[in-house]
C-alpha cells in the first residue's frame, strides 16, 4: 500500500533528539550541530526528484538539548513520550530523529507508553551525518515523512535502510551497515520499492478505533539509578554473583537472558537466588541469547527451574522490548500480579 495520502491537513511534526544525524565535523570530531530545520530542508531538497517529490508538510522541533543516545535513560523515554502525546491532536503522524545506539530502545519504549496511538510514530537515524558525502541521512528521513504520513500505519515504527520494522521488533545489528537495523522474530511492516515507501498491512497492528488512545505516561524517573537490571549468564556464573545484582537497594526488576530455549545451570543454590528475589515482589524475566527463536522453559530439566523460582517467559522478545516493557510496568502502581499478567500478555505486538 503506497504511503501517498494523508488523513488530514496537519503537518507532520519532525522530533530532533540528536544522533550522529545532525552531527557537524569539528576540530574535536563530530559534535552536535544548530540549526537542525534548514540543514534537514536543505538535505531533502537535494535528494533525487523521486525520493524527495511530494514529501508531506511537516514541522520541526529540535529538544533543548540534543544528547548522544548511548547516554539516554528511562526518564528520556518519558520525556519523549509526553511530548508526543502533548502534541498528539496538533500533527497527523511524528518523526522522531534520533542516535542509532539506543534507537531500538526508545521505540520499544515509546509503544508501551503511546498504546493505542491512531497515527504513525516513527523513528530513523543515520549511520553518517546530514552533511556527510554519501551520507544516508537525507533518504532516512525521507522514507520515515512518507511512512509517517500514512494514515494506515497505527503504532511506532522504526524507517532506516530502506525498509520499516516494528519499534518493538527491531534491534541495532550493525555497527556500521547502512541497513543497520533487524526485525529477528517479526517481518518487515514496509519497505521501499523503487522510489514507493510500501506499506504490508497484514502485519501491523490492528487500525484503532475512534476515541481516545490509550496512553500510558508513567514517570519513570525513580528507575534511572538502577531500578531494572539486564543480566547475561555466562558459563561459571555462581549464585553469589547473581545475587549481588538482585539484591541492590534499588532494584525492582531483572532481565535475564538464558541459554537456547530457556536453559540455566542446574544449581539449587542460584535457583534459590532468583526465589528469593521473586518472591520479595521483584518482577524477574527471561529471554533467550539467541537472536532467533523463543523459549520454552520446561523443554528441558535444565530450563524447569525458571519457573519454579517465578521466572517470567520473554518468549521470543528482544531484549531492548523485554527490558523496557518490566520498566513501564515498574514505573506504574500495580498490584505485583498484575505486573505479571501483563508482562505475559501481547500489548503491542512485542510478543507472540
Amino acid at each position: 500500500m503506497p504511503s501517498s495520502a494523508v488523513a488530514d491537513d496537519r503537518p507532520l511534526l519532525v522530533i530532533y533528539t540528536g544522533g550522529t544525524l545532525g552531527m557537524v565535523e569539528t576540530e574535536w570530531g563530530l559534535a552536535p550541530g544548530g540549526d537542525i530545520a534548514t540543514r534537514l530542508a536543505r538535505a531533502l531538497d537535494a535528494l533525487p526528484p523521486g525520493r524527495g517529490a511530494l514529501l508531506p508538510r511537516h514541522e520541526v522541533l529540535a529538544v533543548d538539548t540534543p544528547i548522544d543516545s548511548s547516554a539516554a535513560t528511562p526518564s528520556d523515554w518519558s520525556h519523549l513520550a509526553g511530548m508526543i502525546a502533548a502534541r498528539h491532536h496538533d500533527h497527523a503522524g511524528f518523526v522522531v530523529l534520533h542516535g542509532t545506539d539506543t534507537l531500538a530502545w526508545s521505540a520499544a519504549s515509546l509503544a508501551y507508553q503511546l498504546q493505542g496511538i491512531d497515527r504513525p510514530v516513527v523513528l530513523t537515524g543515520a549511520m553518517q551525518p546530514l552533511e556527510a558525502p554519501g551520507s544516508d541521512a537525507a533518504d532516512n528521513v525521507a522514507l520515515a515523512l512518507r511512512y509517517a504520513a500514512n494514515p494506515a500505519l497505527q503504532e511506532v515504527a522504526i524507517a532506516f535502510g530502506g525498509r520499516l520494522l516494528r519499534g518493538v521488533r527491531a534491534r541495532k545489528w550493525h555497527t556500521r551497515d547502512a541497513e543497520a537495523f533487524a526485525s529477528p522474530n517479526y517481518p518487515l511492516l514496509g519497505e521501499r520499492v523503487g522510489d514507493d515507501a510500501v506499506l504490508y498491512p497484514s502485519r501491523g497492528l490492528e487500525r484503532q478505533q475512534r476515541g481516545a488512545p490509550r496512553f500510558e505516561l508513567a514517570n519513570y524517573a525513580g528507575l534511572d539509578d538502577g531500578g531494572v537490571a539486564r543480566i547475561a549468564l555466562w558459563p561459571g556464573i555462581s549464585a553469589r554473583q547473581l545475587d549481588t545484582w538482585l539484591t541492590a537497594p534499588a532494584l525492582k526488576g531483572a532481565l535475564l537472558e538464558v541459554w537456547g530455549g530457556g536453559n540455566l545451570p542446574d544449581d539449587p543454590d542460584l535457583l534459590g537466588v532468583l526465589a528469593r528475589a521473586s518472591g520479595e515482589g521483584k518482577l524477574l524475566a527471561a529471554i533467550s541469547q539467541c537472536p532467533h527463536g523463543p523459549i520454552t522453559p520446561g523443554d528441558y530439566a535444565a530450563g524447569q527451574g525458571l519457573a519454579t523460582a517465578g521466572v517470567l517467559s520473554g518468549d521470543a522478545m528482544t531484549p531492548e522490548a523485554a527490558f523496557t516493557k518490566l520498566v513501564h510496568l515498574l514505573a506504574q502502581p500495580l498490584p505485583d500480579a498484575e505486573r505479571r499478567r501483563r508482562f505475559l500478555t501481547p500489548l503491542v505486538g512485542e510478543r507472540l
